[in-house]
């Protein structure tokens, strides 16, 4: 019978999930800062960019202290939720609206990592590896700081400007609307292509 698995092979596993999914958000949270009109709102992608290259750098000293190689295992979880993201961005939204919804798709990634560190923070305690949970929960804290103030800015003004936006469109003439969303669109790509 082959040996079964140990919590410290599941805590190495999560490890290795938890590597992949900041490297894919590594390459991600560019294109949402890119894609941002709401000033506030890309600055807060650009900063949690930094500290996300920080938390890459955390997680290779966690490796170092529990003697493992430093690599990712593909994190399928981040994956869809990146993907889901990438959908929004092509949708046809007005700015406020596309704020609210790239707001929404960083949130989902917070959410999904403080689960992921929650519970590598359990488990490195659990395992009694208490340097490795303290650099966990300094992610952590990160992640939730970062939910934070994505809440913030929604909550803030940019939820309602998109649903003032959407009221105000209710009145516009309908044989108007497609050309002026059409031409809102074309503007913010426009602008992303700027800003790179």
């Amino acid at each position: 019978m082959a040996e079964r698995g140990s919590l410290h092979d599941a805590f190495v596993d999560e490890l290795r999930d938890a590597y992949d999914a900041e490297k894919q958000l590594l390459k991600a949270l560019p294109k949402l800062a890119k894609a941002s009109t709401d000033e506030e709102l890309r600055a807060a992608f650009e900063s949690h960019l930094e500290e996300t290259r920080g938390q890459v750098e955390k997680l290779e000293q966690v490796f170092g202290l529990l003697d493992e190689k430093v690599r990712g295992k593909h994190c399928d979880g981040i994956a869809g939720i990146i993907e889901e993201g990438k959908s929004v961005m092509e949708e046809d939204f007005d700015d406020q609206t596309m704020d609210a919804c790239l707001i929404a798709s960083g949130q989902r990634a917070e959410h999904y990592e403080m689960a992921a560190y929650g519970t590598l923070v359990a488990w490195a305690k659990a395992l009694g590896h208490e340097e490795a949970a303290g650099l966990l929960e300094e992610i952590l804290d990160e992640e939730k700081a970062a939910d934070e103030k994505l809440s913030e800015l929604a909550e803030g003004g940019i939820n309602q400007a998109a649903g003032q936006g959407a009221s105000g469109e209710d009145e516009d003439d309908e044989s108007e609307a497609p050309a002026s969303r059409t031409s809102r669109k074309s503007a913010r790509k426009k602008t992303a292509k700027s800003r790179r």
